[in-house]
């Protein structure tokens, strides 16, 4: 079964070479209880070591089967270590930190059970040495014997065929010792059993077979094996591998006995985590306001389009132009430079502009309003007395295409009196947040000088707007205005308009602080107007004169007479639109409708549109993700600060660990299997400091947001994203894998032999 061909093996120490087996050779039976005797420095444990793959020969050849093992690599030895070798140490060479069923489980781990069956055979094993009762026990719980007996449970679990004792009774007293030699005596009857022992009357009381060592050198064999012998079974190891959930268990339980330490550590490495996190909390947090601010400022900024307008592009391209021009310099020249009005563009909206808008997706719109100079002829009547109105004191409200209410509407203002109505007739009062009204408003409401005034005298106002031909007296192509008011307060064509409602902007909202100015009509009244007027006598004769038909004067420009005839109510084409999206991604889609406008247009006829929004956004924006990169990057220091910490805390544990590597080693463990362990470690702290740092920082958001809202009145600012919270806890567990790689590696590297000699 096993045969040693001419072993040699030497150690060096500097310069100074020490031969530990000479030319040994020896073979062993399927089936029997070998003692090895000699005294210390013979040879004996460092032969056992060779038999059991811890330690390589010099020169020579170990046959298992047959097989020879000169051409092994170590994951051939790891797997004979495995499945064919069950050690029995003098010093037990148990895992403090888990119990002593986890102990004997670990060879059934690394060849691969299911934890149901691995289970099983662990606790059959120690069954066997009469520990049933005691498996969630820790080794420091039990007595040397019991130890022991684990010991020997573990090396019979996954039923090796050789089983190698060192000294297994060294540390016993007499009476454990008889007790531990019955078994391993019981054992040897199915298994090769080979024991080193420097005590003869053990040897000769319980192996059948004694060989002697001296210098390294067999002196003598009581049974040496013949020939005639020797049977060469079909070789088979199955390969050994440690999955990450064991390693992880397994360094899991090593963290918890010192949990001190962990913890500390975990603080230290979680600082650059906590830092960051509150960074991006802030950062998220100003955003989401100045996104809610955006939201606000929409409405007040929406996209407008109206007959003259800066070419945005043009401005910053004369900015950026590079002129190369001394500044301040002491030449005497002077330099032509562009003037603002180069960059002032004219847009002729037109019938088939007006078509494009239309056509835009209602769900993108939030409101549309229309600017017209049409005339509007407004009187009102005070104490029996009729009084002119000021046309600039009645606005439109933003509204759906339809002529329905729109989202800015209902977004930003509520009416806090009376009731919403799109209806032609209807007129709604605003009012700023403390229910104030520009004085000259009152004054027409016929309000003067009041201090306060009753909704209920406010609703149900009424104002008279009459029609071009009313208004207008011709006298041979000479038009004059009806100066009888009271005439033409009472004409029947009049349409009768009265106050419905009363609205103010929300609460929180900046139109909630506008102050009062002024009565706002529906949409379908100016186009009720503009219907009715384009047919009146003053817009016909209009249309085919060249001079001003109410001053006699010549018109100068083409524009001024088309001006003319839209004061009149002669034509619906707006001289203004704003465009009222949404939200900002809606804004981007009724953008690409407008520019898709202007691609098959040239440079005059292009009709171009302010995006005050845009400008806002990209400024708070950048300035935003300048000021969270730079904190960002300072707070990285401490980050890369802490994965060095990291790598030197699992040095330590390496230092700490080297006789747990020793054991796992000689169980069979593989040098990757050893990395994994400890990169399992090093993962479970990364994981802890990112959780812990969150944690902190979470807890942190609440004083921090304190003091922003007591210094800014801005409450809730900071608010850490999930989203950063799982990222930063993936980097921390990222870092800290990378700050223990290097340690891992040393550990994976260390020999077996000299790691299950420390202490």
């Amino acid at each position: 079964m096993l045969e040693l061909k001419n072993i040699k093996k030497s150690y060096k120490t500097g310069s100074f070479k020490q031969t530990a087996l000479k030319d040994v050779d020896v073979k062993f039976r399927t089936e029997e209880f070998v003692a090895i005797l000699g005294p210390s420095g013979s040879g004996k444990t460092t032969l056992l070591n060779i038999i059991g793959g811890l330690d390589r020969y010099d020169s020579g050849d170990l046959i298992i089967n047959g097989k020879s093992t000169k051409k092994f690599k170590d994951s051939n030895w790891d797997s004979y270590r495995n499945n064919c070798i069950g050690f029995i140490f003098q010093s037990y060479n148990l895992i403090s930190h888990i119990s002593i069923l986890e102990n004997v489980e670990m060879s059934t781990i690394l060849s691969g059970y299911s934890k149901k069956r691995r289970r099983k055979m662990s606790i059959d094993a120690l069954e066997k040495v009469g520990l049933k009762d005691h498996i969630h026990k820790k080794p420091n719980q039990l007595s040397g014997g019991q130890m022991q007996r684990v010991a020997i449970a573990r090396a019979l679990v996954n039923n090796p065929d050789i089983i190698l004792a060192d000294e297994p009774t060294g540390a016993l007293d007499t009476k454990t010792s008889k007790q531990i030699m019955d078994l391993i005596k019981e054992v040897a009857k199915d298994k090769l059993v080979i024991m080193v022992t420097h005590n003869p009357d053990l040897a000769k009381e319980y192996a059948n077979r004694i060989i002697e060592f001296k210098d390294g050198e067999i002196i003598s064999d009581s049974s040496p094996v013949k020939d005639d012998e020797n049977k060469n079974d079909k070789f088979k190891i199955k390969k050994t591998s440690m999955n990450y959930l064991s390693a992880i268990s397994l360094s899991f339980n090593n963290l918890k006995t010192k949990k001190g330490r962990t913890f500390i550590t975990s603080f230290a490495s979680s600082i650059g985590i906590i830092g960051i996190a509150l960074i991006l909390s802030l950062s998220n947090g100003f955003k989401l306001k100045i996104d809610d601010f955006e939201k606000d400022t929409l409405a007040q900024m929406p996209l407008i389009i109206s007959e003259q307008t800066m070419d945005l592009n043009s401005m910053k391209n004369m900015a950026n132009e590079k002129d190369n021009l001394e500044e301040y310099s002491n030449k005497k020249k002077i330099y032509p430079q562009k003037t603002m009005e180069a960059n002032v563009h004219i847009n002729k909206i037109t019938k088939e502009y007006l078509d494009i808008i239309e056509n835009i997706d209602n769900d993108l719109i939030g409101g549309l309003s229309y600017t017209r100079i049409t005339g509007l002829n407004i009187f009102t009547k005070q104490n029996d007395e009729v009084k002119a109105v000021e046309k600039e004191l009645f606005s439109s409200l933003p509204s759906n295409k339809d002529g329905t209410s729109s989202t800015v509407m209902t977004d930003n203002f509520e009416i806090i009196y009376g009731s919403e109505s799109t209806n032609k007739e209807d007129l709604f009062l605003l009012v700023d947040s403390k229910n104030r009204i520009n004085e000259k408003v009152l004054e027409i409401l016929g309000y003067k000088d009041k201090k306060e005034i009753n909704f209920d005298d406010i609703i149900g106002k009424e104002f008279k707007i009459v029609l071009n031909d009313d208004y207008y007296n011709e006298n041979n192509g000479f038009f004059t205005i009806n100066n009888d008011l009271n005439d033409l307060y009472n004409k029947e064509n009049n349409i009768t308009v009265k106050i419905k409602g009363i609205i103010r902007g929300k609460k929180d909202n900046m139109f909630g602080e506008m102050s009062g100015t002024g009565i706002f009509y529906n949409k379908s009244l100016m186009d009720y107007i503009i219907d009715k007027n384009k047919e009146s006598e003053i817009v016909k004769v209009q249309s085919d004169k060249n001079y001003n038909v109410l001053t006699m004067t010549q018109f100068e420009k083409d524009e001024d007479k088309e001006n003319m005839i839209s004061f009149l109510g002669g034509n619906s084409i707006p001289k203004a639109i704003q465009i009222y999206p949404k939200d900002f991604e809606s804004k981007d889609k009724i953008i690409k409708e407008l520019d898709k406008y202007n691609k098959s247009k040239s440079k005059e006829d292009k009709i171009l549109y302010l995006d005050q929004s845009e400008l806002m956004t990209s400024l708070t924006g950048n300035i935003m993700d300048a000021i969270t990169i730079v904190l960002i990057a300072f707070s990285s220091i401490s980050l890369i600060v802490s994965s060095i910490m990291v790598g030197i805390i699992t040095y330590t544990s390496v230092l700490e660990r080297t006789k747990e590597i020793g054991i796992l080693r000689s169980l069979g463990a593989r040098k990757k299997d050893i990395t994994r362990v400890f990169n399992a470690e090093t993962l479970i702290i990364g994981l802890c400091s990112g959780v812990l740092g969150i944690l902190i920082a979470r807890l942190l958001i609440i004083p921090t947001n304190i003091i922003i809202e007591n210094l800014s009145k801005l409450p809730d600012v900071a608010k850490l994203n999930p989203k950063h919270a799982i990222i930063l806890i993936t980097i921390s567990v990222i870092l800290t894998l990378i700050g223990g790689l290097i340690p891992s590696r040393i550990a994976s590297k260390k020999d077996p032999v000299i790691a299950l000699r420390t202490e």
